[in-house]
């Protein structure tokens, strides 16, 4: 199986280290620029001593790359917190498809900040494993994996909580995925929920003088107490206030 690997963050370079070590190496490597990446450097020293191509991610849509990418006569686009739309000529080249690892419970929070919104609009929180279309997260359902949201929980603990979800349901699906036997369902597109990364500006500003129910307040301040976010904040006297809030739960 001929797979390009395109990913960021820290689960893009476990799973590209892990693949790697199991000697499924893949046949190119696309990642962020340094400007908007995580992980860059630690990804491209997973192959280095390979010497297969790496490409910055900001190319896709060049000629030159989409050419590269077609030479490499790829048989699996695998997307791992890849932040970048790929455009349908590049879709349209593997042969297995495109697979994408969302950290949203889809159809629930597609887009970003799948944590945030999971407590806010208190929707189901963890991993899926979806083809890849044309759309923004639209594609077929091949795994999910639910993370438990807790009282306590913020959005920090429940971004590290997906992660783990994301490593453990992409090992335990690889396998299927490459032989051509995993699952594949449509999602129910009536309980989709979809934001921009700019849609937390809406709940960013606690307004002192309005009236907020107790629950709504505390699910906006634990969601946005997530480094290295500012998160939510309240003005007073022409100043910012940031706030972050530790939640403990007692002791039985």
């Amino acid at each position: 199986m001929r797979v390009v690997f395109m990913g960021n963050n820290r689960v893009g370079q476990v799973l590209l280290r892990w693949l790697v070590e199991r000697g499924q190496l893949p046949v190119g490597l696309v990642v962020h620029p340094a400007a908007r990446a995580k992980f860059r450097n630690e990804m491209i020293e997973v192959v280095k001593p390979f010497k297969i191509p790496v490409w910055d991610a900001d190319r896709l849509k060049t000629p030159q790359m989409l050419e590269a990418l077609r030479a490499m006569k790829p048989d699996l686009i695998m997307s791992v917190l890849f932040g970048y739309i790929l455009p349908k000529q590049v879709l349209e080249l593997p042969r297995a498809g495109a697979i994408n690892l969302h950290n949203g419970y889809l159809p629930y929070n597609a887009g970003s900040f799948a944590n945030v919104w999971s407590i806010v609009e208190r929707t189901p929180a963890g991993a899926t494993l979806h083809y890849m279309d044309e759309g923004i997260d639209t594609g077929d359902i091949i795994a999910r994996k639910e993370v438990p949201i807790s009282p306590d929980d913020t959005g920090a603990t429940i971004y590290a909580k997906i992660e783990d979800a994301q490593i453990s349901l992409f090992k335990e699906t690889w396998d299927s995925m490459i032989d051509g036997t995993a699952g594949r369902s449509k999602q129910d597109m009536s309980l989709r929920t979809y934001h921009k990364m700019a849609d937390t500006d809406s709940i960013d500003l606690i307004e002192l003088d309005r009236c907020y129910k107790a629950r709504e307040l505390i699910d906006i301040l634990r969601a946005r107490t997530f480094s290295p976010h500012r998160g939510a904040y309240f003005v007073e006297g022409g100043r910012r206030y940031y706030v972050s809030i530790t939640i403990e739960a007692m002791k039985t």
